[in-house]
C-alpha cells in the first residue's frame, strides 16, 4: 500500500508532506515522492498521518463484566479514537493473577479485537510472585494497587510487596498521595522499573521529579481527563473516578509535567460503565480510549503541547517503557500502525457518537481539535469514516 500526500513529522518537529510506502505490515519507505507501479495507492490529500496511540492503561473488562465492555466493542473504540494497540488491566472477574487466568484471557481475545493488544498481570495479598515469575515475559508488567481496588488485589503487607517487586520485570502501581512515596522506595530498593499510573497531584508530580533527579527508572502517566476536567465540573456521579479529580492547579501541573518531562506517557484508564449505572448510585471509573488522541489534539491547538511531544507521550515512549516490539512511530522498519488525522474537523462530542457500550463520554459538550479519519493497524486499513472493517488484533511481543 502506498499513502501519498501525508502530512507528518520528521525528527525535529518539522512538518512535512512525504509519501509512505507499506509492505508486509511495516513501513517501507518514506520519500517526496514514490513511484509504485501495481501497489494500491491512496492519496492522503494533505492530512496529518500520525503513529497509532498506544494506550497502556484500559479496562476492557472481559471477562466478567462484558455489559460495560468487551474486547470487540473496546477495541472499536480505541481504532475509532486512533489507538492502535492497547494493554489491558487485571481488575476483571476472575482477576487475572494465574497463568491459567492468563491463557483463558488471550483465548477470549482471539479474533474478536480491531487493533493490537497486551495484557497486565496482576499482583494479589496472598502473594502470587511465583506466578509472576512464570509469566512475566508474556505481559506488560506486573500491576499493584497500594489505594483501592476490587477484589483480591489491594496489599498492604510489607513482605507480600516486596516479593511482588521482587518477582517483577516491570511493576505498574495505582498510588495515590503518600502510596506514591511508597512506590518508588520499593522500586529503588529492588532496583526495579516503576510506572505510576493516572498521577493526579501536583504534590505527587514533586517526588518523582525527585526520584527522577536520583536517577530511579521511574516512568509517569497522566489521563486526559485529570488534563482537561477538574473537581468543580463535578455535579453528579459521573465525573467520579479514582482517582478523583482535582483541583485546576493541579490541571496545570500537570501540564507543565508534561513539558518539562515529569509526565512520561499518557493512558486513558478506560474504565466504562454504562451511563444507567453511573446514574443510579455511586460507581468510579469513566471512559475515555475513544477521545483521547482528538482531545489531546485540543492540548495541540491551545498551545499546551506540541505534536513532537504529543507523539513521543501517546507512542514512543509507552513502547519503549514496557519494551512493546515494532512499535517505533513513523519511521521505516517500524509497524504501519497509523492514523491520519483531520486537524481541521474539530467537532463537539456528544453521546449519540459513542461506540463503547458505556454509552457516554466524560467529554461531552466539548471540542475536539481534530478528527480520526482512517486508523490503519500493521498496514491494514480497520476503521476508516466511521466504518469498522477488520479484526485483525494480536498479542504484542516485548522485549528483554
Amino acid at each position: 500500500m502506498l499513502l501519498k500526500r501525508c502530512k507528518t513529522l520528521l525528527e525535529n518537529g518539522e512538518i512535512v508532506i512525504r509519501d509512505i510506502l507499506i509492505e508486509s505490515g511495516k513501513i517501507k519507505k518514506i520519500a517526496e515522492k514514490i513511484e509504485e507501479n501495481g501497489v494500491e495507492s491512496i492519496d492522503i490529500a494533505e492530512k496529518f498521518v500520525l503513529p497509532g496511540v498506544i494506550d497502556v492503561h484500559t479496562h476492557m473488562r472481559e471477562p466478567g463484566l462484558t455489559s460495560k465492555e468487551d474486547f470487540e466493542t473496546g477495541s472499536m473504540a480505541c481504532v475509532k479514537g486512533g489507538v492502535t494497540t492497547f494493554i489491558d488491566m487485571p481488575n476483571t472477574i476472575p482477576n487475572t493473577i494465574t497463568e491459567q487466568s492468563l491463557i483463558e484471557k488471550f483465548e477470549l481475545i482471539k479474533g474478536r479485537s480491531y487493533c493490537d493488544y497486551g495484557f497486565h498481570f496482576g499482583g494479589t495479598r496472598a502473594d502470587n510472585s511465583k506466578e509472576i515469575e512464570r509469566v512475566k515475559d508474556k505481559v506488560a508488567s506486573t500491576k499493584v494497587f497500594l489505594n483501592m481496588s476490587t477484589g483480591d488485589m489491594l496489599i498492604e503487607d510489607e513482605k507480600v510487596l516486596e516479593n511482588l517487586f521482587n518477582s517483577s520485570k516491570i511493576i505498574s502501581v495505582h498510588a495515590e498521595g503518600e502510596m506514591v512515596g511508597k512506590a518508588i522506595e520499593l522500586s529503588k530498593k529492588f532496583k526495579k522499573p516503576l510506572y505510576l499510573c493516572h498521577i493526579s497531584k501536583a504534590e505527587e508530580l514533586e517526588l518523582i521529579r525527585e526520584a527522577k533527579k536520583e536517577g530511579l527508572d521511574i516512568y509517569a502517566e497522566v489521563t486526559p481527563h485529570h488534563l482537561f476536567l477538574s473537581e468543580d465540573m463535578v455535579e453528579d456521579n459521573l465525573l467520579r473516578m479514582k482517582p478523583e479529580l482535582k483541583s485546576k492547579e493541579d490541571c496545570e501541573a500537570l501540564w507543565r509535567g508534561i513539558a518539562d518531562g515529569t509526565i512520561d506517557t499518557i493512558g486513558t484508564d478506560h474504565a466504562p460503565h454504562r451511563i444507567e449505572e453511573k446514574e443510579q448510585k455511586l460507581i468510579f471509573g469513566v471512559p475515555s480510549v475513544e477521545n483521547s488522541l482528538e482531545m489531546m489534539l485540543k492540548g495541540v491547538k491551545s498551545g499546551k503541547i506540541d505534536l513532537k511531544r504529543l507523539i513521543e507521550i501517546m507512542t514512543i515512549n509507552p513502547a519503549k517503557i514496557f519494551g512493546i516490539e515494532g512499535k517505533k512511530g513513523v519511521t521505516v522498519g517500524g509497524d504501519a500502525d497509523l492514523v491520519v488525522i483531520n486537524m481541521r474537523n474539530e467537532y463537539k462530542i456528544s453521546r449519540e457518537q459513542i461506540i463503547s457500550k458505556s454509552g457516554w463520554s466524560p467529554y461531552e459538550g466539548m471540542v475536539t481539535g481534530g478528527r480520526v479519519v482512517t486508523t490503519l493497524v500493521r498496514g491494514e486499513i480497520v476503521y476508516n469514516n466511521g466504518e469498522f472493517l477488520k479484526k485483525i488484533g494480536k498479542g504484542v511481543s516485548y522485549s528483554e
